[in-house]
């Protein structure tokens, strides 16, 4: 028996490639962008935001990649909910750790840090909302007459009047 295909599978692994792409550049436009203002401070608050927003970019798209893993299983609904929510409850946490450790940084230009972490989120969103448009994901999972049946015959579909 194989396993079954999920549709979401590719659209999260483009994203995942598209992401990490975007965030190098983010991180490189903006590190270049922030060392121009504000030196080697501005750098790094640039390179930390763009940071921030990729690691928790990930985080979605691997718990849900995560979760996905027990497609089929009688229990997989409650499983891929509860292993998104713990996602994004971690996400949560990790995100107001992080703010607290960077408050009082000597080195955080706060406009630099804040708009790098912006454009990271908002290009993160651009990336998955393209990825989805172009991913010709099925509606509904259905199998068409003739692809499954084992000897050959395509199945008849509803009755025509002559």
């Amino acid at each position: 028996m194989s396993t079954p295909h999920i549709s979401s599978t590719p659209v999260l692994r483009t994203a995942l490639v598209w992401g990490a792409i975007v965030t190098v550049v983010v991180a490189a436009v903006g590190g270049g962008i922030g060392f121009a203002m504000a030196g080697a401070d501005g750098m790094f608050s640039a390179l930390a935001g763009a940071a921030i927003a990729a690691v928790f970019m990930l985080l979605t798209a691997v718990s849900i990649l995560v979760a996905n893993r027990w497609f089929g299983d009688d229990l997989y609904v409650p499983i891929f909910f509860g292993v998104v929510l713990g996602g994004w409850l971690l996400k949560l946490v990790l995100f107001i750790v992080a703010l607290m450790v960077l408050r009082g940084q000597p080195w955080i230009v706060p406009g630099i840090f804040f708009v790098s972490l912006v454009v990271s989120v908002v290009a993160s969103l651009a990336i998955d909302a393209i990825a989805m448009l172009r991913s010709r994901t099925p509606y509904v999972d259905v199998q068409l007459p003739g692809e499954g049946a084992s000897d050959g015959a395509v199945e008849d579909g509803p009755a025509k009047d002559s």
